[in-house]
């Protein structure tokens, strides 16, 4: 995972998501760049309203929040000694990249060229954009989508556990992973018995597979005892000291998720490790 994208806000909890979008570059020698997130109406939508602002308003609070959004990330890299152009092969830099069109399409669209995108995981307060921006990111850019907790962990992709529930979703996911796996000392491929599973190959089948790709896994089962899939994965992640969850995204579709709840959800709300996602 060379490229990294981190779709930036001026908010609280970018210093966890820059935190941990450093943790993987320093990891892995890679590309951090930063672009702003602002979800602005297009100036066309804002010209039908011309009458209640100026465009010209329309456009200095937009270049405002996108310098206040840059002086964050820059200075943030710069304090974790970033450089600001490439240095040697194994040394992780960063750009700026600010052409482009605010709303959360962004992240689906510029995050196709990228081999990750890392933004902060929503709480149960967070506004629809946000939410949207993720989505879009999971459904649109083809990329896995790494979210960070509250607290950006020490280290990550050290010990890691796959949610293993036979589903498509899952499968990808775990490919999209794999230059991760194979830094991780430590790789557990979680089975819970009663979940929400789909017919599809065992986790015994899942770890031959990394095994042929020297990937050592070992394996872990555990009962709901009264929870929710969400619940049961994250208290098994934090049990074994988890610093990085694979997970599927959205493997029931998302009417029934917003309806009837489902795990992506619940992990996404409430995970405290850093999530690795894909659809």
């Amino acid at each position: 995972m060379k490229t990294i994208l981190v779709p930036t806000q001026n908010v609280p909890t970018m210093k966890s998501t820059l935190e941990t979008a450093v943790l993987l570059a320093q990891r892995t020698g890679a590309y951090i760049e930063g672009v702003p997130l602002w979800f602005g109406v297009p100036e066309f939508v804002a010209a039908e309203f011309a009458s209640t602002f100026s465009i010209e308003t329309y456009r200095e609070r937009r270049d405002e929040e996108t310098a206040e959004a840059r002086k964050l990330f820059e200075t943030f890299m710069r304090e974790r000694g970033i450089a600001a152009g490439r240095t040697t092969a194994d040394r992780p830099w960063f750009g700026w990249f600010a052409e482009v069109a605010p709303g959360e399409d962004l992240v689906g669209d510029h995050g196709r060229t990228f081999d990750v995108i890392v933004m902060s995981r929503p709480g149960a307060g967070t506004a629809a954009p946000y939410h949207r921006a993720i989505e879009s990111g999971l459904f649109e850019s083809g990329r896995p989508v790494l979210l960070s907790p509250p607290i950006a962990p020490k280290e990550i992709a050290t010990n890691i556990m796959i949610h293993w529930n036979g589903s498509t979703e899952q499968a990808r996911t775990n490919a999209l992973a794999m230059p991760l796996l194979r830094l991780a000392g430590r790789v557990t491929v979680l089975t819970v018995t009663g979940g929400q599973d789909v017919p599809g190959p065992s986790a015994d089948q899942v770890r031959k597979q990394l095994r042929y790709n020297n990937i050592a896994a070992e394996p872990m089962t555990i009962e709901l005892e009264g929870r929710s899939t969400g619940e049961a994965i994250l208290a098994a992640a934090k049990a074994q000291g988890c610093d990085l969850l694979i997970k599927g995204a959205f493997t029931r579709n998302r009417l029934r998720q917003m309806i009837f709840g489902g795990a992506t959800r619940h992990v996404m709300q409430h995970a405290d490790l850093p999530l690795l996602m894909a659809h």
